[in-house]
């Protein structure tokens, strides 16, 4: 009886930390995973150019900071210089509106908008009002999300610095064959994840390349931003490239309806192309997953942690298909061939 109290206890205590660590664990799991992707380039700063683990940690991180520093600054730049100039031309877009002209304007004489507006001024306008609490609420969120990124980041860092000592510490408590399967488990966890992810870069940047050339030729405006967004949504799996699509074919609409419907085909023609040839090679030599398995990740990474969780949900999918295989085979070694027969005698 007492142990069972003990038991129970124990259990108790246990769930009501995990609970309070809740936000911890995942920042911390989500620093693993980037630690993960960069640990190849780390050690192959150590083992080829000689540098100290330190020097070489630092040298990957503050390169990554500064490309997702870079590409953040190339995406806010365009769009806040397009957006004062947004608001500057608002009353000639307002005037032409009025007057029909161009594709907003002939929707709002189509659908009678301007009468629309005219009739319900009170309500828009106090629904203007009782959106002050939304803004203080997304204030929070986003100075919330700013310390989970510090965290993070900073996390990050010192895995990549202490996370090889770690692991072999713990793995010099093992016996030499399980150190031995653990050793390779590891290895090919951090190969596929990491090969994932360069391979997802990769579609990404062709993505965002080809989107601009596209954009460009059509003559729709704002094509370095549409380019990014369109590059950055498809690190999204299976859903990213249409929520990269939509604000193209907007401006694009806007722009001509031709180019409208022509962005939205080159793009998504691109993404078909790029899923049967490169994305089908990535998956068979990185994660090997199933297109069901992928899914059914995707949708379990959504009700779990959001837009982030489907950003991860593949390569965490992966990485437990990766642990699953090494064990199984570890315990069920393929059966070896029988010796062919010798010839006794001449």
């Amino acid at each position: 009886m007492l142990a069972v109290v003990g038991a129970t206890l124990l259990t108790v205590v246990v769930v009501e930390i995990g609970q309070k660590l809740h936000q911890v664990v995942v920042w911390t799991l989500i620093a693993a995973f980037f630690a993960t992707v960069l640990h190849p380039l780390v050690n192959l700063l150590v083992t080829k150019v000689k540098l100290h683990r330190a020097l070489a940690a630092l040298l990957v991180f503050l390169a990554g900071t500064a490309l997702v520093a870079g590409l953040g600054y190339a995406f806010v730049r365009p769009l806040a210089q397009q957006i004062n100039v947004a608001v500057n031309d608002f009353p000639a877009y307002v005037n032409n509106a009025e007057a029909g002209k161009g594709t907003i304007g002939h929707l709002v004489k189509k659908y009678k908008i301007e009468a629309y507006v005219d009739q319900n001024q009170p309500k828009l306008e106090s629904a203007l009002k009782s959106a002050e609490k939304p803004l203080v609420k997304v204030a929070t969120s986003l100075l919330n999300t700013l310390t989970a990124l510090a965290t993070i980041i900073v996390t990050t860092f010192l895995l990549l610095l202490e996370g090889p000592r770690m692991l072999a510490g713990g793995q010099a408590m093992l016996s030499p064959p399980t150190r031995q399967k653990v050793d390779t488990t590891l290895r090919d966890l951090v190969g596929a994840v990491a090969g994932y992810m360069g391979g997802v870069l990769v579609s990404s940047i062709l993505a965002g390349v080809a989107s601009y050339f596209a954009l460009w030729a059509l003559g729709i405006p704002f094509r370095g931003v549409l380019a990014l967004w369109i590059g950055f949504t498809t690190l999204v799996p299976l859903v990213g490239i249409f929520l990269g699509v939509i604000p193209a074919a907007i401006v694009g609409f806007i722009h001509s309806t031709p180019a409208g419907f022509a962005i939205i085909v080159i793009v998504l023609g691109f993404y078909l192309i790029e899923n049967r040839t490169l994305g089908k090679q990535i998956n068979a030599r990185t994660i090997d997953l199933s297109p069901l398995a992928v899914a059914i990740s995707v949708l379990a990474g959504f009700q779990l942690l959001g837009f982030l969780g489907v950003f991860l949900a593949i390569p965490t999918a992966g990485a437990i298909h990766v642990v699953v295989r090494d064990l199984w085979g570890f315990r069920h070694p393929p059966a070896e061939a029988p010796l062919a027969p010798v010839a006794v005698g001449g």
